[in-house]
């Protein structure tokens, strides 16, 4: 077998032509915008004053003769604020509460008090069903 010929990849000739050689003495306009527009306020900083409408509805079938508030129909709104809503209600009702199936539910008659709370997060409830 005869052995192939390596090229020497250290050391050689200098580049006879640098393609950068013509930008060392190039004066470059100065990058520094002239006119900055005003800061706009973005619509996220603001809570959202119309968030759709919700239903609250009171059940007592299937659940062993108890009332349960139920609050449906919640729209672009996911679990984790579900949740944080669902806390918030528990602990001004003053009772037990659960996020299911993306309903909230409360224990027991408390349609004017999550009324309030919902208003205050920028949604409209309104009282359906008996």
């Amino acid at each position: 077998m005869s052995k192939k010929k390596r090229i020497e990849t250290v050391g050689g000739e200098p580049l006879t032509q640098n393609p950068f050689g013509g930008l060392e003495n190039l004066e470059l306009p100065d990058a520094t915008p002239k006119h900055i527009p005003p800061a706009t306020e973005s619509k996220r900083s603001k809570p959202n004053k119309n968030r759709g409408r919700v239903d609250i509805i009171r059940q007592k079938a299937h659940r062993g003769g108890k009332t349960v508030t139920v609050i449906t129909n919640f729209k672009g709104i996911g679990t984790p604020e579900k949740e944080a809503l669902a806390k918030k209600m528990q602990k001004t009702c003053g009772s037990g509460g659960t996020v299911k199936a993306g309903n909230i539910e409360i224990q027991g008659e408390q349609r004017d008090k999550i009324a309030d709370i919902l208003r205050e997060a920028g949604f409209r409830p309104v009282f359906a069903g008996g």
